[in-house]
């Protein structure tokens, strides 16, 4: 699995109520919780999203456990995310709902180009390759379908 994009820098300690503020999660309108992503942190955010690879530092999706945050990064047109480590839930409930995360210690700035490669294991900033943190071939192959209900659906 491989893809690009532009790079959205973020800090270490991003947690999910800074991806989605509580307030917006009385609606089940995903396109509501894309539109609002980041608002707290930044309200000039969420637009720049949009076929961005968010790079983060550590513990990227700490805090509580909602699935609206993921769900809100993969609605508003996020690429991946990259993160020198992520917090556990958060890292399964974006594979689970299709939202590539990459385990990476990288450097980068606001705009970088980022590529990766999921089944080789890099992830390239601005043409400089660092090694990633490998998945499993179940967990790529669940990210390929779009998600952990289409991969059970394909596997039927």
């Amino acid at each position: 699995m491989q893809g690009t994009g532009p790079a959205v820098c973020l800090g270490d300690d991003i947690d999910t109520d800074v991806i989605i503020a509580g307030r917006y999660l009385r609606t089940k309108d995903r396109s509501v919780w894309a539109e609002h992503a980041f608002e707290d942190l930044d309200p000039t955010l969420a637009p720049r999203i949009r076929g961005a690879v968010i790079v983060a530092g550590r513990n990227m999706g700490c805090g509580s456990s909602r699935e609206q945050a993921v769900v809100a990064l993969r609605e508003a047109g996020v690429v991946a995310v990259v993160a020198e480590s992520f917090a556990r839930i958060f890292f399964r409930n974006a594979v689970n709902v299709g939202l590539p995360v990459i385990e990476a210690a990288v450097s980068c700035t606001d705009g970088a180009r980022i590529a990766f490669d999921l089944d080789n294991g890099w992830v390239e900033v601005d043409g400089v390759r660092y090694p990633v943190c490998p998945l499993s071939e179940k967990m790529v192959a669940i990210l390929r379908a779009g998600g952990l209900a289409p991969y059970w659906r394909s596997s039927r």
